[in-house]
């Protein structure tokens, strides 16, 4: 394989990518330096918000992820930039905010895929 095909390929591996993880988080990506929700974001989003009204009584965690490219500190403001678009997003769908537990992490759960560090986890609890 080329590695001119690479970014191609990266490109499609992130539209393959699930919304709900295997335990049932609600997975939200994004692209490098970047806090914005683009179309599918925002639909991943607005699932999670119907999931937590589904559940009104349980938490919701919103926990902010970035790679480890560039400093800790940047990553970390990153982070906690997009837990914030999230838990704004999920508030206009109807989520109350003294429900939202917001996390950030920054670059220190990174995944071997910079790609899938580049997230928010969305986690909806029962109580």
């Amino acid at each position: 394989m080329h590695l001119s095909l690479l970014p191609s390929l990266l490109a499609l591996s992130l539209a393959a990518f699930p919304a709900m993880a295997a335990d049932g988080k609600k997975v939200v990506y994004f692209p490098t330096w970047s806090a914005d929700l683009d179309g599918d974001a925002q639909g991943v989003v607005d699932e999670a918000a119907a999931q937590a009204r589904d559940h009104a009584k349980g938490t919701v965690s919103v926990a902010g992820f970035a790679s480890t490219i560039g400093s800790h500190r940047a990553n970390q403001l990153l982070s906690e930039l997009r837990a914030q678009v999230v838990a704004d997003r999920l508030m206009e769908k109807g989520v109350k905010a003294s429900r939202l537990r917001l996390v950030s992490r920054g670059g220190s759960h990174f995944v071997s895929i910079p790609l899938e560090s580049r997230r928010v986890e969305v986690t909806v609890s029962d109580r």
